[in-house]
């Protein structure tokens, strides 16, 4: 039986490769492609939306389809903790399922799992991220999720981060310095610099085309059907341990 799929943020960059997927997926049938004109029903008779929309407008969109009984994958920016914990107290409230994906590149999320590995040794730690200049928010998801995940690591040592009221020092997200770069030429490239003394380990991936992205798409999707609650994470969808902790 198939699951039908509403995508809202169809005609963006991500939303037009989530719809390829959908397409060539036999479990699934795409039923609505939503923009910025959809009603706030539009593709309301869908078992599962999907939101790869925009910052601004994802928490109510998100919102509105967990209370009418949808099941939601968000791959839209911008959800930081305290998003999360609102969505948590939904999800919980309406015994619903959402899954929140930073970043749907297999190659991204084993280097954020990395990054977890090193972070408990190293004092000094610092996030480079570059994307495309269409790209309206800043820090990345992946850079946020990132830097939350070295906190957690961490257990509450603080990172060495100097001189941090410095604009030019970057955005402290959970006590780590992140940089943002938009350019053209870039799809996505993040790096995580850790310093200790006499070296440096930098873990960094690159993205070179949004096909990067399909089989976290898949992934998500397939998991999308079967989770009850909230998933933060593609590495708890694949169960990628970066850590002493797992799948969620």
């Amino acid at each position: 039986m198939t699951s039908g799929v509403a995508v809202s943020g169809a005609r963006g960059r991500l939303g037009s490769l989530v719809c390829e997927v959908v397409d060539a997926h036999p479990a699934f049938e795409l039923v609505a492609q939503l923009g910025r004109s959809s009603s706030p029903e539009s593709g309301a008779e869908a078992a599962i939306l999907v939101d790869v929309s925009h910052p601004d407008s994802s928490p109510g969109i998100v919102e509105r389809a967990l209370e009418r009984g949808q099941r939601v994958l968000v791959g839209t920016s911008g959800w930081s903790a305290e998003r999360l914990e609102r969505l948590q107290r939904i999800v919980d409230e309406t015994g619903g399922t959402a899954i929140v994906v930073p970043n749907f590149s297999l190659g991204s999320v084993l280097g954020s799992a990395l990054a977890r590995v090193a972070a408990p040794y190293f004092d000094s730690v610092e996030i480079v991220e570059a994307h495309h200049d269409g790209k309206v928010d800043s820090p990345s998801g992946t850079a946020v999720r990132t830097a939350e995940m070295i906190a957690e690591a961490r257990a509450g040592r603080a990172v060495d981060a100097p001189y941090a009221e410095q604009p030019a020092r970057g955005q402290l997200v959970a006590g780590v310095p992140v940089h943002s770069l938009r350019l053209r030429g870039v799809v996505a490239k993040q790096e995580v610099r850790f310093g200790g003394t006499g070296e440096v380990l930098t873990v960094t991936h690159d993205t070179h085309s949004p096909d990067a992205y399909r089989a976290g798409i898949r992934a998500a999707l397939e998991a999308v059907r079967e989770r009850r609650g909230l998933t933060v994470g593609l590495d708890r969808v694949l169960g990628i341990d970066g850590s002493a902790g797992g799948a969620a």
